[in-house]
């Protein structure tokens, strides 16, 4: 007989920009994972906690896996990994409207093999492909890939995280599948990480937005100051590592515009999620090693020796 609770852990893993974190706010109900157009926004691994009946879902919102190239990228994959090794289901989340099957797909599919995990296919931004036989086709040129020797995924499922076509549907197949046991976290709860970390992935994901080529990729974001008002405001202060001199200027931007945008922009979400107002202050500094910084990857919650 099925106890009253359970609860279980669903690591959700994908290339660069397969639409996980857009996948995992939407089942949350609201933002825990930062989202913009470039890859590799995600770096750290980000609990968004669902409550369906009397099953509580912990989805972890992995980075992309991909190539990696320097250290921050070993890093981000290596917790792409754990994220999926500690799992109780895996997800992997394909973008449906991509033609054939990139490197990073294939990578990850034979990661899964070797690590002998089973996992559930996603095909997403189904939106955006209007041929249902492209579809079809794709999933057919996955499964065959995937399920040479032995068989990878248990299910297929097709939705719009965008959307939310769909997304009702896996949800509910993830609650039943999910191991009976206590719950991790307060009902009330929808993530882990704490509002300075957030307050920190807000002010990233808008520097992504308004920022281009490999600048985005060159900075970091962390919560200094906190500090609580007794009319509820709060002051939160801080600062955007940037690696070298030039980039500062970009990240100042023209008479400052660039980084006034970004702070309005960041403040007014800040305020939304927190429900509260926020005066939200930026200092630009230049930190060359940040990416070598053993501190900056705890800060991450990363593994520096990754």
């Amino acid at each position: 007989m099925r106890m009253e609770t359970a609860c279980g852990f669903i690591a959700v893993l994908g290339a660069p920009n397969a639409g996980k974190s857009t996948l995992v706010n939407r089942v949350v109900g609201q933002k825990v994972s930062i989202v913009s157009p470039k890859v590799q926004t995600t770096r750290a691994k980000v609990l968004g906690i669902v409550m369906h009946g009397p099953v509580q879902m912990i989805f972890v919102d992995t980075p992309g896996i991909f190539a990696p190239k320097r250290r921050l990228d070993r890093a981000m994959v290596a917790a792409a990994w754990t994220g999926a090794g500690d799992a109780d289901q895996v997800l992997l989340m394909v973008d449906a409207s991509r033609k054939g099957i990139d490197e990073d797909t294939r990578r990850i599919i034979e990661g899964l093999k070797s690590h002998k995990r089973r996992a559930i296919l996603v095909l997403n931004k189904i939106d955006q492909v209007k041929e249902r036989e492209r579809l079809l086709a794709k999933t057919a040129e996955l499964n065959a890939l995937a399920n040479e020797g032995e068989e990878l995924f248990t299910d297929t499922f097709m939705i719009s995280a965008e959307q939310g076509d769909g997304v009702e549907d896996l949800v509910a197949e993830l609650a039943r599948r999910m191991p009976e046991g206590p719950h991790h976290y307060p009902e009330d709860h929808i993530t882990d990480a704490p509002q300075r970390f957030l307050a920190a992935e807000v002010t990233r994901e808008h520097l992504f937005r308004q920022l281009h080529d490999e600048v985005p990729y060159a900075l970091t974001v962390e919560t200094e100051g906190w500090e609580e008002f007794k009319d509820g405001s709060v002051k939160i202060t801080q600062i955007v590592f940037v690696a070298k001199e030039g980039q500062k200027a970009i990240v100042i931007g023209k008479g400052g515009a660039k980084i006034k945008a970004v702070r309005e922009a960041a403040q007014r979400e800040m305020q939304q999620a927190f429900e509260r107002h926020v005066h939200l202050f930026l200092f630009i500094k230049v930190r060359g090693s940040w990416a070598e910084d053993p501190e900056r990857y705890r800060e991450m919650g990363l593994d520096f020796e990754s």
